[in-house]
């Protein structure tokens, strides 16, 4: 982190920039480096706020992880730590997913974190305890 005129700013590893500290940033910051070094996802499988149209809006997903084929794998949301999780946010998540159509969606405010497996061959939606390692 740094101090650039009275305002601090936290790294993006994945932008390779500094931003301003928000409760929202840095929840995802903090994220970002735990699906890394916890759970093993390479950086550069990872984009973040990545645009996803929908209905003709230009929407953009906090976390997006990618496999090796470039293929989107898992979106994460992250909301700031005062942020309740509720069922609003799992329908702005869901939004995106309309267009990526993932295999697991991550919503998360620091503090609570949901993981869903998607399964599109039966229209189910399964929690699961935790995020997949890589």
């Amino acid at each position: 982190m740094k101090i650039v005129n009275e305002t601090t700013q936290i790294f993006d590893e994945v932008r390779k920039k500094y931003l301003k500290l928000t409760p929202e940033e840095w929840v995802r910051q903090n994220f970002i480096q735990y699906l890394n070094k916890e759970k093993k996802y390479p950086m550069g499988l990872m984009g973040v706020e990545k645009m996803v149209k929908y209905n003709n809006l230009k929407t953009r997903a906090d976390i997006v992880l990618y496999n090796t084929d470039g293929k989107a794998n898992i979106i994460v949301e992250c909301k700031s730590p005062d942020v309740k999780i509720t069922q609003d946010t799992f329908n702005q998540i869901a939004k995106y997913n309309s267009q990526l159509k993932v295999k697991y969606l991550v919503v998360t405010n620091g503090m609570k974190h949901y993981c869903c497996k998607m399964d599109y061959k039966t229209d189910e939606i399964f929690f699961l305890e935790e995020i997949p390692n890589y």
